[in-house]
């Protein structure tokens, strides 16, 4: 078995904008409520690498992985996965960026396989990144149309 999420969210600001902001890792942690730290390791051939840290959890633990992102702004879309995959026997993310007229629909698709010895089953892994994706996904429609609205005339 596999877990899958598939969240969406209509920001009010144009697509390039959007596409922007979403795609500076080294903003994340401005962007992201999760990450203390986004550090870009490699870019080669449209590749970015790049180290993602969190907050310490209840327990204290800092959790930390290395992914890689593959940004076509062309079709606006995006394909990533995590390279040290932790508790994951793999992590595959994809995001879309749609124009709803002068707004943007962001989509993000997250495949993924705990590991047997993992805190988590593929299930609670869902229910688990399905309430933090809406919150993370929040925050940044925020951020994002707060910034819009600064840019705008008035």
């Amino acid at each position: 078995m596999t877990g899958r999420t598939d969240n969406s969210i209509v920001i009010d600001a144009p697509i390039d904008l959007v596409w922007d902001i979403t795609n500076d890792i080294p903003n994340w942690p401005s962007l992201f409520s999760e990450y203390a730290g986004a550090d870009v390791l490699s870019e080669t051939d449209g590749v970015i690498t790049f180290r993602l840290t969190m907050y310490p959890d209840e327990d204290g633990n800092v959790w930390s992985w290395v992914s890689e992102r593959v940004p076509d702004e062309s079709t606006k879309t995006v394909r990533s996965k995590r390279i040290e995959t932790g508790p994951f026997e793999f992590m595959n993310i994809y995001w879309e960026y749609l124009p709803e007229g002068e707004r943007t629909r962001m989509r993000w698709v997250q495949e993924f396989h705990m590991k047997p010895q993992a805190p988590a089953n593929d299930e609670g892994m869902t229910a688990h990144l399905n309430k933090n994706t809406a919150i993370q996904m929040d925050l940044i429609k925020d951020k994002i149309e707060a910034v819009a609205t600064a840019g705008r005339p008035a």
